[in-house]
């Protein structure tokens, strides 16, 4: 969609965004969008008990576990947060993500509504970006498309991701994804903003000049 973003101003620290939102928002094209964009951006993968979908790689879209590994993982505090969604479990592991993040990594997270509150209260300074469809129909065909679904589990899906959207209010952006493009500028926007803030430039603001910042 557009050149790849050099990026080479000294960071202290990597930021933690956090992209969440109903099922059928096309959250996951945005970060995959930014992921090709920005340099010194990583994403993290997270561990699902769910079977990989046709193309999907283990250690790619996701980590694929069973049941058992995956409470083991829990039980060891492994996880920064992990819930059930749709009847398989999600969990994003703590040491992936803190070792990324001291390296001066951006990091990026793709996660459900549910792990998405529960970073809020482990994770304060992390940027949180709420995507949402452009309607209750667009949501339905988004889903309707993955050709996964029965009806009935649609009907399911569709009334979670209405009662997730109510979530919205409590994120630092909202972005309702209709045209890609236009949805992607502003996830850009939001990127490059958090970047220029002044905690994040000073090093280099010290580096160049000789003068603290913070």
């Amino acid at each position: 969609m557009s050149e790849k973003i050099d990026n080479k101003k000294a960071q202290s620290r990597g930021k933690l965004f956090v992209a969440s939102g109903p099922s059928g928002a096309g959250k996951s094209t945005l970060c995959n969008e930014a992921l090709a964009c920005f340099d010194k951006m990583s994403f993290s993968v997270s561990y699902t008990t769910r079977a990989p979908r046709a193309g999907e790689t283990d250690g790619v879209e996701y980590c694929f576990i069973d049941q058992k590994s995956f409470n083991e993982m829990v039980d060891k505090g492994e996880f920064l947060e992990h819930a059930g969604v749709h009847g398989k479990c999600y969990g994003t592991a703590a040491t992936d993500i803190e070792k990324l993040l001291k390296e001066g990594v951006d990091v990026l997270l793709d996660i459900d509504v549910q792990g998405a509150a529960q970073l809020m209260e482990a994770r304060k300074d992390g940027i949180y970006i709420f995507v949402l469809p452009p309607s209750m129909d667009a949501c339905a065909k988004r889903l309707d498309a993955r050709g996964d679904l029965k009806e009935e589990e649609l009907a399911a899906r569709l009334n979670i991701a209405r009662d997730e959207m109510k979530s919205a209010k409590d994120y630092d952006y909202v972005i309702i994804n209709d045209r890609l493009s236009e949805s992607f500028d502003k996830f850009k926007a939001i990127v490059t903003a958090e970047r220029a803030k002044r905690a994040q430039v000073a090093p280099e603001v010290l580096s160049l000049f000789q003068i603290s910042i913070d």
